[in-house]
């Protein structure tokens, strides 16, 4: 389960670092699609939200119950969730108002989008760093045995990086040159 969570962090840097380009494209006055951006956004949001945080939340549910834990570590993992939703939300309202025309100062949009990206970034190192090696340590091959049922039951198919590609993602998916799904 921990090797599935990486892998979607290597993906979510993969779009991640899509944004970064369009930022700085961006900041160079060139012209970009804003509906890549809300398409990056949404994948995030839509994949976070029903697959990836859900998954981590499982495990980190179950670490907690059954593992002494101590300091803020008990309650960040579920505080920085709600607040890279939040931010991922806020993020897609403003492409959205972008996308109907509406005048965003540049400046606040680049600023959302640089700090919705180190958001992004923080919480993933946060993870990779302190929570997985948590888990990794803490946990028996009969607990992650125990965690794959569970979360067999909850498995949902990644629309972008899964074995089939959702039409919605199809332009985010090109421009990441992933194999299209016919």
């Amino acid at each position: 389960m921990l090797s599935s969570l990486h892998k979607d962090h290597l993906n979510i840097a993969k779009l991640l670092q899509l944004l970064k380009y369009k930022l700085a494209a961006i900041r160079s006055e060139q012209r970009i699609s804003y509906f890549l951006i809300r398409d990056v956004v949404d994948y995030l949001r839509e994949v976070s939200d029903k697959y990836h945080h859900p998954k981590e939340d499982l495990i980190y549910d179950y670490y907690l119950k059954y593992r002494v834990v101590e300091g803020e570590v008990a309650n960040r993992l579920h505080e920085e969730h709600a607040k890279l939703l939040e931010a991922g939300t806020e993020l897609k309202e403003m492409v959205e108002m972008i996308l109907m025309d509406a005048v965003i100062p540049l400046d606040q949009f680049t600023a959302r989008l640089e700090q919705f990206i180190e958001q992004q970034e923080a919480h993933m190192n946060y993870e990779e760093a302190v929570i997985f090696p948590h888990l990794r340590d803490s946990l028996t091959e009969d607990d992650w045995r125990h965690l794959e049922q569970v979360w067999q039951n909850r498995a949902a198919n990644d629309p972008l990086f899964g074995a089939e590609i959702s039409q919605h993602f199809q332009a985010l998916a090109k421009q990441l040159s992933l194999p299209l799904s016919s």
